[in-house]
């Protein structure tokens, strides 16, 4: 795509196209560690000049270094954690995870949300739910800032450290507020499950989610086809743990029917 191409067309088209030509320079540079600037500007099609944005806006996100001729790719606790990005890749699937999810909640009810950006996504939609009054309670501030402007919301933000790049309040004081509640269900995602397992790589974000988990009456898992049959360096729970887990349609039949016998499997259709 050349600059000039890139501008002619409508801004969410333009939007789309950059997002898609970042999602495959970082695909790439993940998959082989480095990259030239040249080998990135053959890959995506794009003017020297458009990819050279691409990466410091990439670089700034923290998901790629940036050095003279080519990148590299940061760890993947970088990578994986940073907020900003998670809300730019499998944008579909995760509104139709979160479609899927707004059935397991009922009039009245309180329910948590963890710092998952696919719970951004359930945020956005309970507005239109007519459900008469929700408490949500979540410590992410993505979804905090949506929530205080909706009628019949009742929000209750968890303080704490904040941390920039998952764009939430963690550490002690957060684990202490979230586990003075109880609500009637809590929605989680991570960043890797098996079959009988699920995982994240940051010790932080574990603890805060066990602790959500513990006050949750009932715990919904949300999860997209990139976390599937993964692991990651720590363990979070069982997935017997979970009552429900949302999947996208086009997961094997196999492993839908494995994950079948730990948990309540539902199938999100469309994205």
């Amino acid at each position: 795509m050349t600059p000039s191409a890139d501008r002619s067309g409508p801004p969410s088209r333009r939007t789309q196209a950059r997002e898609s030509r970042q999602q495959t320079i970082v695909a790439h540079v993940v998959a082989n560690g480095v990259a030239t600037v040249n080998e990135l500007t053959e890959l995506t099609g794009a003017s020297l000049m458009t990819v050279h944005r691409d990466l410091d806006e990439l670089a700034r996100q923290g998901v790629v270094r940036k050095f003279h001729g080519g990148v590299s790719a940061q760890p993947s606790t970088v990578f994986e954690s940073s907020s900003e990005y998670r809300l730019r890749v499998q944008t579909a699937e995760k509104e139709a995870l979160a479609t899927a999810a707004l059935q397991l909640i009922e009039p009245g009810m309180s329910i948590m949300l963890d710092t998952s950006t696919t719970n951004l996504f359930l945020a956005r939609k309970l507005g239109d739910l007519e459900l008469g009054p929700l408490t949500v309670v979540t410590n992410y501030l993505p979804a905090m800032q949506v929530l205080r402007s909706m009628q019949d919301i009742h929000l209750i933000g968890i303080g704490g450290d904040y941390n920039t790049t998952h764009d939430a309040f963690l550490g002690m004081s957060a684990i202490e507020a979230v586990g003075a509640l109880t609500v009637d269900i809590v929605f989680l995602s991570t960043s890797a499950m098996t079959v009988t397992t699920t995982y994240h790589q940051e010790p932080d974000i574990v603890m805060i989610k066990r602790a959500m988990m513990q006050a949750g009456q009932r715990r919904a898992l949300l999860m997209d086809p990139t976390k599937l049959e993964r692991t990651a360096l720590h363990r979070l729970a069982p997935t017997s743990d979970y009552h429900h887990l949302v999947l996208n349609e086009g997961v094997d039949d196999r492993l839908v029917s494995e994950l079948s016998e730990h948990t309540e499997v539902t199938i999100a259709r469309g994205g």
